[in-house]
């Protein structure tokens, strides 16, 4: 039977069927046909504590009982205000939220806000947004404009938003002569020169402790806290993404607390209702939300919402969520199971296409050339995605790349023996997948 179904970034013409995943039991999905394969990319990056968790279950079995969505406009719900108090308590400096669901969407109200809190301050001259380099904070055209990595959005760049764009330090492809530290100075003092003479910048938007989706890139230590310390010298908004980076991906619950970069604004999703259901955030500091107190005639409210802003289902089982971290302890857990990464760093390295290994926490990075002296990114007859996932497949378990990286992004709670398990099978299937390169 052929499907109605559009799937995302695919170019359907490659597939002529997609695999029916019936249901799942942690780390695994199980198809219709009854095959497992271990989840590794944590249903994209989002999944906490594996599938089928009952707690989380509860949570939203319990709440689908009394009330299963109530508007936000004028109105609001025990579950949102109880999260909102939870994710207050967890995010220094931040004083209120704004819920939408999706991350893209926490991204366009982080721009948004950014910008009228200037207007409403009587600074209307500040309407420029800087970021850097190969960032990606969705695929709405505001985020697509402050995140543009072109290979993604190169067909709508005429519509965009301009964007002043710094470059990134990646210790995989340093420019002659440097080293990461000469690399890191050389991208702030660009930061510097141009904040100094630039009297129109609102906002420096930026993924919080490395950028996922171009290409995961790690930032060097310090390199975050000293763009922060840039802003707040220069009167620039402090903006945050940790919608794929936070809730303990990289290691930490609040990864700009690790960083030592508190900001004006951060926005949080994916993980934060454990994967289960679709609900983001975008919080502010004290400082941003008064801003935007006035009389009705002044205009200064935030223009902004959506019909499933605040569902007081998601809201509970995020609320079960967070309360499971404190009670299982996750992040102790994720920083040692995270170790038995760097376990594996030799055997992975020791395949002669691989060029570089990326991580921190449950994040990795596996970069694929053809040369490795020229680093150039492998090529294969089909996408490199389609491959790896025929032949992750082959090896149990399911892999998406981002053009020539493998990246490995299982549920937070994975087991040592289970990471042992993907990073074997993973290795098998790089092995496999030569045999495709062009």
């Amino acid at each position: 039977m052929t499907s109605s179904v559009w799937h995302p970034n695919t170019q359907m013409k490659e597939w002529g069927t997609f695999d029916t995943i019936s249901k799942g039991k942690g780390i695994w999905l199980i198809d219709s046909k009854g095959n497992k394969i271990i989840d590794a990319v944590g249903s994209m990056w989002c999944n906490v504590w594996g599938h089928s968790n009952p707690e989380l279950v509860k949570a939203i079995t319990n709440q689908s009982k009394k009330i299963q969505h109530s508007s936000m406009f004028n109105l609001t719900n025990d579950p949102v205000e109880k999260l909102a108090k939870n994710l207050i308590r967890i995010s220094p400096g931040m004083n209120k939220v704004f819920y939408s669901d999706n991350g893209s969407s926490a991204m366009e109200i982080a721009i948004k806000i950014a910008l009228q809190y200037w207007k409403n301050i009587g600074e209307s001259k500040k309407t420029q947004i800087a970021t850097i380099e190969n960032g990606y904070h969705g695929d709405t055209f505001g985020a697509m404009s402050v995140g543009y990595v072109p290979e993604f959005f190169g067909k709508f760049k005429k519509q965009l938003f301009s964007t002043i764009q710094f470059p990134v330090p990646n210790k995989y492809r340093i420019p002659k002569g440097l080293t990461l530290t000469d690399y890191q100075n050389d991208c702030l003092e660009k930061m510097e020169k141009r904040f100094s003479k630039d009297n129109n910048i609102a906002a420096f938007i930026m993924e919080s402790g490395a950028q996922m989706a171009g290409g995961v890139i790690i930032y060097p230590n310090d390199f975050q806290r000293k763009i922060s310390k840039l802003c707040k010298k220069h009167g620039i908004l402090f903006v945050l993404d940790e919608i794929a980076t936070g809730f303990g991906r990289l290691g930490s619950m609040i990864q700009y607390k690790e960083q030592k970069s508190i900001p004006d604004i951060v926005a949080y999703g994916k993980m934060l209702t454990g994967g289960y259901l679709t609900m983001a955030a975008t919080l502010s500091s004290k400082k941003i939300y008064d801003s935007f107190s006035g009389e009705f005639n002044q205009w200064k409210h935030l223009f902004h919402g959506h019909t499933y802003t605040g569902n007081p289902i998601a809201a509970s089982v995020a609320n079960q969520n967070i309360l499971m971290y404190e009670k299982y302890d996750l992040i102790k857990k994720i920083q040692k199971t995270s170790k038995i990464f760097s376990q594996y760093y030799d055997d992975i390295s020791a395949i002669d296409i691989v060029g570089d290994i990326r991580h921190k926490g449950m994040l990795m990075g596996i970069e694929l050339v053809s040369d490795r002296k020229k680093k150039i990114p492998i090529k294969t007859k089909k996408s490199i995605n389609k491959v790896f996932f025929e032949e992750g497949k082959k090896n149990g378990i399911y892999l998406r790349t981002l053009g020539n990286i493998v990246m490995l992004v299982p549920p937070l709670s994975i087991e040592e023996n289970e990471l042992e398990s993907l990073l074997k099978k993973t290795i098998k299937t790089i092995q496999a997948a030569k045999s495709h390169i062009i």
